[in-house]
């Protein structure tokens, strides 16, 4: 699975922003999909997951209520709609796929097989 992330730029504390991944292949709806991001200095961390079929998903804590993650298995993309943006959530956003069973929703970075090049996100105060 080759994975192609778009969308990022640079948006005003407050503003929002959808993230795009693209995945080449035709296993699209075998994986569970997730973002991660990593600011300078920092160890990568877990944003948000979707299972295979887009019926469970989890976000970390510090983006619920702002960050939902969704996916469309025909166009072979998933997406992160980031709405009330912190400067906290400038990064480098990357997308990933990991093998899973149906229903699964995988948090763990080291599950991940497939990884995007990544989208920057700067947001301004």
């Amino acid at each position: 699975v080759q994975l192609q992330a778009s969308g990022g730029g640079l948006v005003q504390a407050g503003g929002s922003l959808r993230l795009s991944c693209g995945a080449s292949g035709r296993t699209f709806s075998r994986y569970c999909m997730a973002w991660f991001r990593q600011t300078p200095g920092k160890e990568r961390e877990f944003v948000a997951a979707i299972s295979q079929g887009g019926t469970r998903s989890f976000v970390r804590d510090s983006v619920k209520g702002r960050f939902t993650i969704s996916r469309d298995n025909t166009e072979r993309t998933v997406y992160l709609q980031m709405k009330s943006l912190t400067p906290d959530d400038t990064a480098v956003y990357y997308c990933a796929a990991a093998r899973a069973v149906s229903g699964e929703v995988i948090t763990s970075e080291a599950r991940y097989d497939y990884w995007g090049q990544g989208t920057l996100v700067t947001v301004s105060s």
